[in-house]
């Protein structure tokens, strides 16, 4: 059997966060896929490869489709980051938690499931699910373009639970002006960049700021990048800074971005939004994907949850398609020690080809039991 461990390590030692190591470790990908008799495409989106391999009957039409969605790209780090180290225990290294670790699993449950699959198993993996000020994202446009399926699982890191909500993302760049003055007499001026620090302290305490949901306590901000004035000796007369929202499913952001632009002395100079996910915890999918982790580990309450980060499952949802994320144990992904554990790289390998297999006979019986529901009346 491939080793999940092995895989996973030669993917981490490719700086992905840089765009030549994103062609090289995907051109990895394809060989090791198609060496394995799977076959592969690759699309390019903005320069950039992405790849879908498929496995499972020859006539998917006759059965339904899953997609497991990957992404290859991972936030810079230092370059000791991508020798990937460990124990028996755990995987160090950028990308090991998010998510070469889970994307390693997902070639092994593929390669696992070949053409025995009873289900046609779609594996996407993209080069920019980390990017941003990106309009358009590749998954984006290849779902929208018609790339179809009954149900996605994108394997962010979740701690083998199952991610059925998500919340939208609104980032902002945000411009706020002063006044310039020497110096040496601040007094005579209106220092832009301590505007901004007000602006944000403003924005933290709006009212959609106090609003919570069923599993989140609230939104989430972030001041994540600030630049302001062009001299150490002038008091700087304008400030540009970066905000993250992260807001609530049933949160409007046009009604977040009004609360912001009502605020006095700014201008909103680019928006982006990213939809929130909203999953029922009673699909069948999410039901048997469930199931499979239960018997795989017994001893790990298998919740569903809420997720604080935004991911391309999204794109799944708003093409009418349920998606969730689903991923393996580890920690302090985007940080100087993130790992994942290896114990749960088997069981999420595992859990993902237990679950397709499992899919005929749960989706089945779901469909038997509302039909007895239908014949006594019941629905």
């Amino acid at each position: 059997m491939v080793n999940e461990r092995v895989l996973a390590e030669r993917l981490i030692s490719y700086d992905t966060s840089r765009a030549e190591e994103l062609v090289a470790a995907a051109g990895f990908v394809k060989g090791w896929l198609e060496s394995r008799d799977i076959e592969v495409h690759e699309h390019s989106h903005n320069g950039l490869p992405v790849l879908l391999a498929e496995v499972g009957p020859a006539l998917p039409a006759q059965s339904p489709t899953v997609v497991l969605h990957g992404h290859l790209d991972v936030v810079p780090g230092r370059p000791e980051q991508f020798t990937p180290r460990g124990d028996d225990e755990r995987l160090i290294g950028r990308g090991a938690y998010d998510m070469k670790g889970g994307l390693a699993a997902m070639m092994c449950a593929l390669k696992d499931l070949g053409s025995s699959s009873p289900v046609r198993v779609r594996l996407l993996c993209v080069p920019d699910e980390e990017s941003e000020e990106l309009d358009e994202r590749s998954t984006d446009t290849l779902v929208s373009g018609g790339l179809g399926g009954d149900f996605a699982i994108t394997g962010e890191p979740t701690n083998l639970h199952i991610g059925i909500q998500a919340k939208g993302v609104l980032a902002l760049r945000i411009e706020v002006h002063g006044r310039a003055a020497h110096s040496s007499t601040p007094w005579l001026g209106d220092n832009a960049v301590l505007r901004a620090i007000d602006v944000f302290r403003v924005i933290e305490s709006l009212p959609f700021t106090r609003e919570s949901s069923e599993l989140f306590d609230r939104p989430s901000i972030n001041l994540g990048r600030i630049a302001g004035g062009d001299a150490v000796n002038k008091v700087p007369d304008w400030c540009t800074m970066a905000v993250d929202i992260r807001y609530l499913p049933g949160q409007d952001p046009a009604r977040v971005l009004a609360e912001i632009e009502g605020i006095e002395g700014i201008e909103v100079a680019r928006t982006f939004i990213h939809p929130p996910v909203t999953v029922s915890p009673s699909d069948p999918y999410v039901y048997a994907l469930r199931e499979a982790v239960a018997r795989l580990a017994p001893e790990i309450e298998t919740l569903s949850v809420g997720r604080d980060g935004a991911s391309d499952a999204a794109s799944f949802i708003e093409a009418g398609i349920p998606a969730v994320e689903f991923g393996p144990m580890g920690g302090g992904h985007h940080g100087p020690e993130e790992w994942v554990s290896l114990l749960s790289l088997q069981r999420y390998r595992h859990a993902l080809t237990d679950f397709v297999r499992s899919l005929p006979v749960k989706l089945g019986r779901r469909r038997a039991q509302r039909t007895d529901l239908y014949a006594e009346g019941v629905a």
